[in-house]
């Protein structure tokens, strides 16, 4: 099979089942699309349905379909965690056998102190919080003494909110960059955020310039062994940030979604020889984390309106995979990222359609699949479904 482009679309945070493990992340009842559905009283999802995705699982107002256009399927996570950068991880090769560091009380002070001496000035807060709440509290202190406001939450991240008036965005990035040093070995979050933002008291919005400064990955991924052998390897919205800067030969950040969208598809009218590889994060920071479940169902059918751009730019001799990286259900009264299976659509001319991949014990199956499709020979995890859906049309 002579497949010469991938493209790998990350729906973040769009869970769909808990798993079974769920009760030791405090997650049981968690079904981020399911029971967004549920709360919406369904969803309008035409283009998914035809894929296949309510043959994953019974989702209200999307039906099975009997002749899905795609392969589908539900996947486990192996790693320990629920994060983001995990979940990438292991959808490109990598099993964390260990959870990342996270700080309920705040961050200890050795590294607070650590890191108000190498910035020269004093911090605010160092605990848990919402990050449209904390600035809602703190922006007015934080603009009279110009101390920038850390905090963290349930996930493993070091998050910096400054106002873009006070510490221009390039000064938060350095100190993003100054707290990605400080925070290694056991201290070794996930993520170091930058959390800009602009407004005046009881009008303070964040701005679309964050920015995440992730560990690199302790292994090779899929995408260091195709730029390695010499394959394009593209990444979209926030792909360069989970993985350290890594395993890339251009990166293109994103403002939204559909910006995101817009951005596949320029690349997608290129000649890219290898993998595109996007994440559409909105689903997470606006709507997950926010428990907003009816935008949240507002921006899968959004989405949903854009497939057939999507689809109508597939080659004869290219793949798409749909999934996600974790949870986020935007209908429990947690507002953390939940621990849970999801979907799996893959899509292709040259495959066959309407294969039910089961329940995949790994997200690493999507990499062990890409390292078949491009013959490299280098991912350890996972189990390839490659011959599961060759030699199709």
């Amino acid at each position: 099979m002579d497949i010469k482009r991938a493209v790998l679309l990350i729906l973040d945070s769009c869970g769909i089942g808990e798993l079974p493990d769920a009760h030791l992340y405090k997650d049981e009842g968690s079904n981020t699309v399911v029971n967004t559905a549920r709360a919406v009283g369904g969803l309008s999802l035409p283009h998914l349905q035809k894929l296949g995705l309510g043959n994953i699982t019974e989702i209200p107002g999307v039906p099975k379909t009997k002749s899905p256009t795609c392969n589908f399927g539900r996947m486990a996570e192996l790693s320990c965690g629920k994060d983001s950068t995990i979940g990438h991880w292991e959808i490109a090769g990598v099993v964390s056998e260990n959870p990342f560091p996270v700080y309920p009380n705040g961050f200890p002070k050795e590294i607070i102190n650590e890191f108000e001496k190498r910035i020269k000035r004093k911090i605010l807060w160092n605990k848990p919080a919402s990050g449209t709440e904390v600035i809602k509290k703190l922006g007015e202190e934080h603009i009279k003494t110009k101390k920038p406001i850390v905090y963290t939450s349930a996930d493993s991240v070091f998050q910096i909110a400054c106002h873009e008036d006070v510490v221009p965005v390039h000064k938060l990035y350095q100190m993003c960059r100054i707290a990605r040093e400080i925070l290694s070995g056991e201290h070794g979050v996930a993520r170091v955020i930058a959390r800009p933002f602009v407004g005046e008291k009881g009008k303070f919005i964040r701005t679309e310039r964050r920015r995440d400064f992730s560990l690199a990955p302790p292994e090779d991924t899929i995408l260091d062994l195709m730029k390695r052998k010499g394959f394009e390897v593209v990444g979209i919205g926030k792909i360069d940030d989970l993985f350290g800067g890594r395993g890339l030969t251009e990166a293109l950040h994103t403002k939204n979604n559909m910006d995101g969208m817009d951005k596949l598809i320029e690349v997608m009218d290129k000649d890219v020889r290898g993998l595109i590889f996007i994440n559409l994060i909105d689903f997470d920071m606006l709507w997950g984390h926010r428990n907003n479940y009816k935008d949240f169902a507002l921006g899968l059918e959004e989405f949903d309106k854009r497939l057939p751009e999507l689809l109508n730019k597939m080659r004869k001799d290219n793949i798409l995979i749909i999934t996600a990286d974790h949870g986020c259900d935007p209908t429990t009264p947690s507002t953390d990222h939940s621990r849970e299976y999801v979907p799996l659509l893959v899509y292709g001319e040259l495959l066959k359609r309407g294969v039910n991949l089961g329940i995949r014990e790994t997200f690493s199956d999507v990499a062990k699949t890409l390292d078949d499709v491009f013959n490299l020979g280098g991912i350890k995890n996972g189990k390839s479904f490659l011959k599961e859906i060759s030699g199709g049309f």
